[in-house]
């Protein structure tokens, strides 16, 4: 069927449901101010069920019909729910011709209520016997005939509740990304972590190297601007004695998109006073195992090409500096200058900016050579000092940080640091960041870091990466409900 055609096709069928809906008015019957309480869901209702006691068992259920099969005087229809979808069966003898007649009227995608008992049917499946029904809700569009085989993906994001109402794995995925979160939230709480909220709109975007979104706070005549990182108002409250805080909130990012990047998206930052970067480690690990083992029931993950992510075992532990080495087939990488890593890199096919800072050429190399190759859980440790100027330097190494980032299924799951605490060389790090634009500096940060913070490790997760990582999904689109679309 032509697009055209198949345009056509549904204006038809709005006329015809529309039609409908101005006959039931023109009856006294309005379905969108009726109303109906459940009492059951559809798997509650299927749990009722008992062989010794048929008919007994009277249910109310209510949902969006699904199938609709008319078969002389009687009718099977299946309506779904939030537990998945339950079978009803009119009977014209038992429900009355005139409401055997409206039964038979409606149309795939109404929302109805429906009350009867239960019974099993010659092929064993648990069924509703209607005694009375209820619409609630009129459908005036058609739901697609032919889900899956849709080819335009832009459909299943930009119409997020007709993916939802029709493909259960999907549905199954954003359940699960809820009850992620919900373990990781009593993950914290179980440890005396205190949950807060801190501000989306900001003076100064900080905690972060990110383009940020620019708004105009009207009553002020200022410009202000959404947060793209959650950190520096989390470590204000170390200095206040909240010295374990969590917040799981929205960053934006005014960037591109990609199948791993969004540019609004949910992160969880965790602040642990007393703790440094190998304490997140052992953060990380044991929130991972709880999520896998509370939420998935298995610490394996299965790749589509048949690598198995073993998420319960020994997490390996590597030196960026010695992943990058390795990668560059140069053990003197890193005494190199800035043209020969240019060189080297374009060499192995890497285009790069040759406006581009000497710790960012080795950062694109790493990006592009070493993160896509670490599938199993690895903990890469002592990243250059440029690439942070929120984490301590590292005691035996003032070239690098006391930081990690956990790579696990070729990308970048979780960072993590000793925080820096001291006020002077934190001021250094901003100062030698943003250059002569000062005013890109939070300087409320700085007089708050001058009343002493604690020494602290701090940790950030990529909840969407997460569940991709935990759900198998294969876009990030595929784990936010309604992703940001061109």
């Amino acid at each position: 069927m032509s697009e055209s055609s198949a345009s056509d096709n549904t204006h038809d069928l709005y006329a015809v449901r529309l039609g409908k809906l101005e006959q039931l008015r023109a009856g006294g019957v309005d379905p969108f101010r009726s109303g109906f309480d459940p009492a059951h869901t559809s798997a509650e209702a299927v749990a009722l069920y008992r062989e010794d006691e048929e008919n007994s068992e009277t249910v109310a259920v209510a949902g969006r019909l699904m199938a609709h099969r008319v078969m002389g005087k009687s009718i099977f229809s299946k309506i779904q729910d939030r537990a998945g979808r339950i079978q009803l069966y009119a009977k014209k003898d038992e429900l009355g011709e005139e409401r055997f007649a409206a039964f038979k009227k409606l149309d795939i995608g109404d929302i109805l209520g429906g009350e009867g008992s239960l019974f099993k049917t010659r092929t064993g499946e648990i069924t509703v016997r209607l005694t009375d029904f209820k619409l609630v809700s009129k459908s005036l569009r058609p739901l697609p005939e032919k889900w899956h085989g849709l080819t335009d993906s832009e459909r299943i994001y930009r119409q997020r509740y007709l993916d939802l109402v029709m493909n259960p794995a999907s549905r199954e995925r954003f359940r699960t990304r809820s009850r992620i979160i919900g373990c990781i939230r009593r993950f914290f709480e179980e440890r005396d972590f205190l949950e807060v909220e801190t501000p989306v709109l900001q003076r100064v975007p900080g905690g972060a190297a990110a383009r940020p979104f620019v708004t105009h706070y009207q009553a002020l005549g200022k410009d202000f601007y959404l947060r793209i990182a959650l950190e520096l108002y989390l470590k204000r409250l170390l200095v206040g004695g909240f010295d374990r805080v969590f917040e799981i909130g929205k960053n934006f990012r005014n960037e591109g998109l990609s199948r791993r990047h969004n540019p609004e998206f949910t992160m969880l930052e965790v602040y642990q006073g007393y703790s440094d970067f190998r304490g997140m480690m052992r953060l990380v690990y044991e929130m991972i195992q709880r999520v896998c083992d509370e939420v998935l029931q298995t610490r394996e993950i299965a790749r589509p090409d048949g690598t198995v992510i073993d998420l319960g075992g020994q997490w390996r532990e590597a030196k960026y500096k010695d992943l990058v080495c390795e990668a560059a087939g140069d053990p003197g990488w890193f005494l190199r200058n800035r043209e020969e890593k240019i060189k080297k890199v374009r060499a192995m096919g890497i285009e790069v900016d040759p406006e581009l800072e000497d710790h960012e050429i080795t950062d694109d190399l790493f990006e592009k050579r070493v993160e896509p190759t670490l599938i199993q859980p690895t903990f890469v440790t002592h990243l250059p000092k440029e690439l942070c100027p929120l984490a301590k330097i590292t005691p035996d190494d003032p070239t690098t940080i006391d930081v990690f980032e956990l790579c696990i299924n070729g990308q970048e799951i979780a960072p993590a640091y000793s925080e820096q605490n001291d006020p002077l060389v934190q001021r250094e790090m901003f100062e030698a960041q943003v250059g002569g634009d000062i005013q890109k500096m939070d300087e409320d940060f700085l007089t708050a870091l001058e009343h002493g913070m604690p020494p602290a490790g701090g940790m950030g997760v990529g909840i969407d990466r997460l569940v991709i990582l935990l759900t198998g999904a294969e876009n990030i689109r595929d784990v936010i409900l309604f992703p940001q679309l061109r």
